[in-house]
């Protein structure tokens, strides 16, 4: 959930947005977010797939473009944006979520096709593209809930005026804190998990260990 402008006065109501079925799946899969990408490595892994030269240079590229998305989020609404509290005290809508509204799922989202990409396994990438824009369809139904809960017509303006998904210059020039330091140590376990995935293609690519072979 995004989380800034000064802190408001939470709502104590509980939204109809939150209530409706899409949001109720969307709290499922929240509450498993951290086990749901593991089928996005496991394809990739054990199917069959050439890792070609190009391959490494279209996913570095798509994996840093996804991973500066991520930093700019974490750096404008902290690192709140990793646990997603129902307590959050602001709604921030500058730097790049004046842009998008949920730029840690876009970056996340480019950095598995990313992988997809290094991996080879190219036939995955629509089936992967449809079961990202599946979960993160229900999970931001569900976080959006939550924040029109929280914060109410504040929410819905915001919501109103920018992108969900795609980015789209904004309407205004609002500023704000970026905490760049904090940003960078707080993604250091990120950093350190794509360099075993790599090192999981490279050991794969060199041993064959894919089904069927």
């Amino acid at each position: 959930m995004s989380s800034s402008t000064p802190p408001t006065t939470p709502s104590p109501d509980i939204s109809e947005a939150e209530r409706s079925p899409a949001a109720r799946v969307g709290a499922v899969l929240f509450r498993h977010r951290g086990w749901l990408p593991v089928p996005f490595l496991l394809v990739p892994l054990l199917a069959y797939g050439v890792i070609e030269p190009m391959n490494w240079i279209l996913g570095i590229l798509l994996i840093a473009l996804g991973e500066a998305i991520r930093l700019a989020g974490v750096a404008a609404a902290g690192t709140v944006t990793r646990r997603r509290s129902r307590t959050v005290q602001r709604l921030v809508t500058y730097g790049i979520f004046a842009w998008m509204r949920n730029p840690l799922y876009v970056g996340n989202f480019l950095i598995w096709m990313g992988f997809i990409v290094i991996s080879g396994v190219l036939w995955f990438l629509p089936v992967a593209v449809l079961l990202f824009a599946v979960e993160y369809t229900f999970i931001v139904r569900y976080e959006e809930g939550v924040l029109e809960s929280i914060f109410g017509a504040e929410y819905l303006r915001y919501k109103h005026q920018t992108s969900r998904w795609f980015p789209r210059p904004p309407a205004g020039d609002e500023e704000g804190e970026h905490h760049w330091g904090e940003a960078w140590r707080s993604e250091i376990s990120t950093f350190m998990q794509y360099a075993v995935i790599a090192g999981l293609f490279i050991a794969k690519e060199r041993n064959g260990w894919w089904l069927g072979r």
